[in-house]
């Protein structure tokens, strides 16, 4: 640990997670607030959407010194893609569920909520002081990933996955969707180019996190695999998907069966085992 800091915050905010760029922590005060009543109760998330707490995002300089506050229209921040510096603005790439977002979830025992996570963008101007939104892919996804040698540098390649059975469990409609973009599949985003592709799955092997990992040697920054959990359900289990990078819609370079199923939304780093 190279320094600790308070940062006061009022209502005990869900902050599920943050980012880095080379000069700041990115962080979202975000207005869902704990709930000690639904704790009491036995609430299994005692998180509640609340109105009078509004969203804000702030800057904490690495080096030190004051968060700045810059406050922005609500939204669920739920994961980071990646963050960076240019110029004047700090870029926040990341998953969010519209407001109002309810923790618990639909399928999960709460109340409505108001739809699937999108892919999107904040630039914050330092200079003007305000926070600019934007939609880089509308489709449901969550769960981003890059290829970390960038993590709080510029990046190209992205990689998200869409999962239908968590869509049934957060999305306010019922039975099954006409719509194609409610099914399984992993997306890699080329932000460049502003283009993606789409590895599929049938449609009720649900699919989970996307890691990016690189090859020995590797100079390029896609040049690599991206592993990934996906139930199995004719064994009721989990495989070990393995694809390659820049060969992203081909077939799987290798299917590990495991033993058990992984449940749904587990998601981490792999790391060598040496």
């Amino acid at each position: 640990m190279a320094r600790a800091t308070r940062i006061p915050v009022a209502d005990a905010p869900m902050m599920h997670d943050f980012a880095l760029t080379e000069k700041y922590v990115v962080i979202a005060d975000v207005p869902i607030t704990f709930d000690g009543a639904a704790a009491e109760a036995g609430a299994v998330v005692p998180y509640v959407w609340n109105d009078r707490h509004p969203m804000r995002i702030g800057l904490l300089p690495r080096a030190g010194g004051t968060t700045l506050w810059f406050d922005i229209d609500p939204v669920y921040y739920s994961h980071t893609l990646n963050a960076y510096d240019q110029g004047d603005t700090v870029v926040v790439e990341y998953t969010a569920f519209p407001a109002p977002f309810h923790a618990a979830g639909r399928g999960m025992g709460g109340p409505s909520a108001t739809g699937a996570p999108t892919l999107d963008r904040w630039v914050i101007d330092l200079r003007a002081g305000r926070v600019h939104s934007s939609r880089l892919d509308d489709r449901p996804q969550e769960f981003p990933r890059i290829n970390e040698s960038l993590v709080s540098r510029r990046h190209r390649y992205a990689y998200t996955a869409s999962t239908a059975e968590m869509w049934r469990a957060y999305e306010a409609v019922d039975g099954t969707w006409p719509d194609e973009k409610f099914t399984n599949y992993l997306v890699k985003h080329d932000m460049l180019r502003g283009s993606r592709q789409l590895h599929r799955f049938p449609g009720d092997a649900a699919v989970s996190e996307p890691v990016f990992v690189p090859r020995g040697g590797a100079r390029d920054e896609d040049d690599g695999y991206v592993l990934s959990y996906v139930n199995d359900p004719e064994r009721g289990t989990t495989d070990l998907i393995i694809l390659s990078a820049q060969d992203f819609g081909g077939h799987p370079l290798a299917r590990v069966h495991l033993p058990g199923r992984v449940p749904l939304g587990f998601h981490g780093s792999w790391i060598a085992d040496a």
